[in-house]
C-alpha cells in the first residue's frame, strides 16, 4: 500500500484538498477494471483517442474519489480529491522510480529484442527458493507497465525482477531511472522495432542505457559487435568461441535435451536443459549465467536447470465442453497476474456465469492470511460466480474462502470433475507450473480439429491504434467484423474493440448482428445487407439497417411505423461511383420525401463506399467519389434539418485519403494485419496464425508418386509427412503442386501434389521433425500476402476462406 501523503510528496504537487483515505491499495489507470474503488488512486492518462479524464465522472459513479490529472474537471462533489500535474505519465513514472529508490535490494533488469519475458520467468523460477520476488507481470515492459510493475515493491520483497522494452531512442533512460537494476542481462538483439531506429549500433546503445548505474551485466559476447560498455559497468559475458569471455561454453544437443558445459577462470558447471533449440538455449544460458554470479554452486544449477518448461505467454481463449469458454492462463499464479487475469475474464466472458479454477498463489510479499483475504476480494469484487480452489495454502485459508470447493491437489480436482455440472459458462483457469494445471485444460477444452487458428488479440490491439492515431480528433470509428470477423472470429473481436470503446460495429448480415448482441455486446451495429424479411428481427434486436435502395427504405419506414417506433435509427447509403448498392442522384428528391413524412425513423449515418482507395493510380476517380459524396450528403442533411454522421473511408482511405475522413472511418481488413500499402505492411502486425501438426510421416522412392491424379512423382527418395488440413478447411486447391508451402521448425516444406478435402503433403527432406511437430500453414511465413500475390487472388479470400470448423484459439500477450 502506498501512503496518500508520500504520493504527494513524491510527486513534488500536493492534494488540492485533504485526501479521505491514508493509503491506496491499487493504483489504477484503466476505467474498465472492476478494481476500482474506494482505495484506489486513478491515474488519468491522455491517448491520441481516449483521454483519461473524460471517465472520471463514470469512475466516481464506481467510488474512486482519488485522482491524479492534469486538468480538473468541472462540477465535482466535495468528496472527490485532486493532485494537478503538468504531465500524468510523467507523474506516474516519477512516482514510481521515488519508490523504488527506497530498497536497497538486488534488481535484476532485463532488456533485449526477443526472451525477456522468457528469462525474467525462468530467473523467477529458479531463483524463488531463495528470494521474495517482485516481478514484472506477464509483458509489462513499456513506459506505463514498467513503472506499475516497480509500484509493486514492498517490504516483504529481497529481489526485484523486470523487464524493459523500447520502440525508439530516448524511451530507455526512462526506464533506467525506474527499475535502477544492479545487475542487468542482456538477451537476444533481433529485428523487432527496427523501424524506431537508424541502425544496429543504435539500437544496442540505447538498450544498454538501461544498465548505466548497474554494477554487472551478463551478455552475450558478440551481442554488443564491440560496442564498449559504460565506464563504471562491469560485463560478465558469454561465448561459444570467443576465449577473451568471462564464460566459455560448450553445448551438446541431444534428442530432446542439450548439455551445457560453462568454463569459468575458477570452476567448471555441467548440466542439463530440456530444450533443443538455438533461442531457447541462449535464454537458459543467460538465466544459469545468473546463478553462477549470484554464487550457486554446480550441484545447484543443475538440478534447477533441469526443470526449466516452455513459458507460455498468452492469456488464451478456447472453446471448452458443455458450451464452455475457457480462459487458459495455466503456467503462473502470482498476486499482480491475478489482477490481469480477472479483468481479462470480464472483458471476454461470453456467459454471464463465470468460474475460477485457482492455485496457491505465490511470491506476494504479504502474510498467507493478509494474501488470501485479497484474493477472496478480488473475486468477490469481480462477482465470480464459483472459484475451485487447489493446493496446501488455500485449503489451509478455508475459514477465508468463503463457498471456495478446495483440494489438495490437482488429481483430487480432477477425480471429482465428471460430478462439478460444469457448462455454459465462462472459466478462467489459472494455476502456478508445479500444478500441471495443463491437466485441467485437456480435460475441459473441446476436443476438436489439430488445425487451428490463434488470433493474437496484442496485435489486433495494436493495429487499431495505429489506424487510430491516423485520425483527426473527435473522428469517430467503425470496424467492420463482418464474414466472421474476416475469419477471425466475430464475437471475441467484438468483445475486443467494445473494450476499446470504438463508436460502431458493421456487419453484413442480421444474424452476425445478432450473435453480437446475444454475446453482450453494447457497441451499436449497423447491418449492411439487411434482407427485408429481416427488418423485425432488427427492430427486435435493436440493430440498425443501412438501407440503399427506395424500395428498402419505404419497407423499412412501413414496418417501423407498424411498431410505432420513435426516430429509429438507420443508415442511408449513397451510390457515388462503385455501382454496387446505394442511392442514385436523382432518387435524392422521393428518399428526402419519404424522410420527411416520418418520425418513426432518424437517419444515424450517411455513407458510400470508394472504389479505388487502394489504387492512387485512380486517384482522380476517387477525388471525383469524395467530391460527390460530400455535395449529396450536405443536401440530404439541409432538407432533413439535423445533422448525420457522414462515412466513407475504409482501411487504404484512412492512409491515402485523410481528407475523406469526414465524421468517421470504417475499419476493415487493416485490423487484422494486412495494407495493400506495402510500404505501410511493417507498421501493422500480424494478426492470424493457421497451425497444424504432422499427422504421418514416411520415406517414398525415386518413381513413386503422392496424392490423387499422381501430379507429383519422386525423382529421388524423399521424406514426406502428411498434414491433416485441406481445402475443407479454406486452403486453395491451387496452393498445392509446389506452389506454395508450410513451414516446420522455421524451414519451408514445399506442398506436393493435389491438396486433399482434409489433408496435404509436404516435402520434409532436411528438416528435423517428427510426427506430432507442429506445421504453420500462414503467418510469418507464409504470410497471407505472399500466399495472395501467388495465388493472383487478394489476402480478405485467403484469410476469410478458413472454415469454421478450424477452431479459433485467441490470446494476449
Amino acid at each position: 500500500m502506498l501512503a496518500s501523503t508520500i504520493i504527494a510528496t513524491d510527486l513534488q504537487s500536493p492534494w488540492l484538498s485533504a485526501p479521505s483515505v491514508a493509503a491506496f491499495d491499487t493504483l489504477s489507470i484503466d476505467s474498465r477494471s472492476l478494481q476500482n474503488g474506494v482505495n484506489t488512486l486513478f491515474f488519468a492518462l491522455p491517448g491520441k483517442q481516449h483521454d483519461g479524464h473524460a471517465y472520471i465522472p463514470e469512475l466516481i459513479e464506481k467510488g474512486v474519489c482519488h485522482f491524479v490529472v492534469s486538468k480538473l474537471p468541472e462540477n465535482v462533489a466535495q468528496h472527490v480529491h485532486f493532485i494537478l500535474v503538468e504531465n500524468v505519465l510523467v507523474a506516474l513514472q516519477k512516482l514510481a522510480a521515488a519508490h523504488r529508490s527506497r530498497f536497497s535490494i538486488p534488481v535484476i533488469g532485463i532488456t533485449g529484442s526477443n526472451g525477456k519475458t522468457i528469462v525474467k520467468e525462468w530467473l523467477y523460477h529458479l531463483l524463488s527458493p531463495e528470494y521474495s520476488i517482485t516481478k514484472s507481470p506477464k509483458s509489462y515492459n513499456s513506459q506505463v507497465g514498467v513503472p506499475l510493475s516497480v509500484l509493486a515493491l514492498n517490504n516483504q520483497t529481497t529481489l526485484g525482477l523486470f523487464e524493459a522494452g523500447i520502440s525508439t531512442t530516448h524511451e530507455m533512460e526512462v526506464l533506467q531511472q525506474i527499475i535502477q537494476p544492479t545487475i542487468g542481462v542482456l538477451t537476444h538483439i533481433g529485428s523487432a522495432h527496427n523501424e524506431g531506429f537508424d541502425s544496429l549500433a543504435q539500437k544496442i546503445t540505447e538498450k544498454v542505457k538501461l544498465f548505466t548505474h548497474a554494477k554487472t551485466l551478463i551478455y552475450k559476447q558478440d551481442l554488443l559487435h564491440g560496442m564498449p560498455l559504460h565506464q563504471n559497468l562491469r560485463g560478465y559475458s558469454w561465448s561459444y568461441s570467443q576465449p577473451s569471455a568471462d564464460v566459455i561454453v560448450q553445448k551438446k544437443v541431444q534428442i530432446n535435451a542439450t548439455d551445457l558445459e560453462f568454463k569459468t577462470a575458477s570452476n567448471l558447471y555441467n548440466f542439463r536443459i530440456p530444450f533443443t533449440d538455438e533461442a531457447s538455449i541462449e535464454n537458459a544460458i543467460n538465466c544459469a549465467i545468473v546463478l553462477v554470479y549470484l554464487g550457486y554452486d554446480n550441484e545447484q544449477i543443475a538440478k534447477r536447470m533441469a526443470t526449466l518448461f516452455p513459458v507460455e505467454m498468452r492469456l488464451k481463449v478456447k472453446a471448452g465442453l458443455h458450451n464452455c469458454t475457457l480462459i487458459d492462463d495455466s503456467y503462473s499464479a502470482d498476486l499482480d497476474s491475478l489482477k490481469i487475469a480477472l479483468d481479462f475474464l470480464e472483458h471476454h466472458k461470453k456467459h454471464p456465469h463465470k468460474t475460477v479454477i485457482l492455485s496457491d498463489v505465490f511470491q506476494s510479499g504479504l502474510s498467507e492470511e493478509a494474501l488470501y483475504n485479497q484474493v477472496a476480494e478480488l473475486t468477490k469484487i469481480h462477482k465470480i460466480n464459483r472459484v475451485f480452489g487447489i493446493g496446501s495454502a488455500i485449503c489451509r485459508q478455508a475459514s477465508r474462502l468463503v463457498n471456495w470447493q478446495l483440494y489438495p491437489t490437482t488429481e483430487a480436482f480432477l477425480a471429482e470433475l465428471d460430478q462439478m455440472q460444469i457448462g455454459n459458462e465462462t472459466i478462467l483457469i489459472k494455476g502456478a507450473r508445479v500444478f500441471e494445471f495443463e491437466q485441467l485444460v485437456s480435460a475441459l477444452e473441446e476436443k476438436t480439429h489439430e488445425t487451428v487458428l490463434e488470433i493474437n488479440l496484442n496485435a489486433l490491439a495494436h493495429n487499431l491504434n495505429y489506424y487510430r492515431s491516423k485520425l483527426a480528433p473527435g473522428t469517430k470509428l467503425m470496424v467492420m467484423v463482418k464474414a466472421f470477423g474476416y475469419g477471425n472470429g466475430g464475437t471475441e473481436i467484438a468483445k475486443l474493440l467494445a473494450h476499446h470503446k470504438i463508436n460502431y460495429l458493421g456487419v453484413a448480415f442480421t444474424d452476425e448482428g445478432i450473435a453480437l448482441k446475444n454475446a453482450g455486446i453494447d457497441v451499436p451495429i449497423m447491418v449492411m445487407n439487411p434482407e427485408s424479411s429481416s427488418y423485425a428481427t432488427i427492430i427486435q434486436h435493436r440493430l440498425e439497417p443501412e438501407l440503399y435502395s427506395i424500395k428498402g427504405l419505404r419497407a423499412f419506414v412501413k414496418m417501423a411505423e407498424l411498431h410505432q417506433l420513435n426516430r429509429f435509427p438507420i443508415h442511408l447509403k449513397l451510390d457515388t461511383g462503385m455501382h454496387r448498392l446505394g442511392f442514385d442522384a436523382d432518387q435524392l428528391p422521393e428518399m428526402i420525401a419519404i424522410l420527411q413524412a416520418t418520425k418513426s425513423v432518424h437517419v444515424k449515418s450517411i455513407l458510400s463506399h470508394l472504389a479505388t482507395s487502394d489504387d492512387l493510380a485512380n486517384k482522380d476517380f476517387a477525388q471525383q467519389q469524395i467530391a460527390e459524396f460530400k455535395t449529396r450528403s450536405e443536401q440530404l442533411q439541409q432538407a432533413l434539418g439535423y445533422r448525420a454522421i457522414c462515412h466513407l473511408a475504409n482501411s487504404s482511405a484512412i492512409s491515402n485519403y485523410p481528407d475523406a475522413q469526414f465524421d468517421m472511418v470504417r475499419l476493415g481488413i487493416g485490423l487484422y494485419g494486412i495494407s495493400n500499402n506495402p510500404a505501410e505492411q511493417p507498421a501493422l502486425e500480424q494478426v492470424g496464425t493457421l497451425k497444424s501438426v504432422i499427422s504421418q510421416i514416411r520415406t517414398i522412392q525415386a518413381g513413386e508418386s503422392v496424392g490423387y491424379g499422381r501430379r507429383f512423382v519422386a525423382d529421388k527418395p524423399l521424406k514426406i509427412a502428411t498434414i491433416p488440413v485441406g481445402y475443407a478447411d479454406g486452403i486453395s486447391r491451387r496452393w498445392g503442386n509446389e506452389l506454395g508451402y508450410v513451414s516446420i521448425h522455421g524451414k519451408p516444406a514445399p506442398i506436393v501434389g493435389s491438396i486433399c478435402m482434409d489433408m496435404l503433403m509436404v516435402n520434409v527432406t532436411g528438416i528435423d521433425c517428427e510426427e506430432g511437430d507442429r506445421v504453420q500453414l500462414f503467418g510469418d511465413s507464409p504470410t497471407v500476402v505472399e500466399m495472395a500475390q501467388k495465388l493472383h487472388t487478394i489476402p480478405y479470400e485467403i484469410i476469410t476462406g478458413i472454415s469454421q470448423r478450424v477452431k479459433r484459439i485467441f490470446y494476449r500477450e
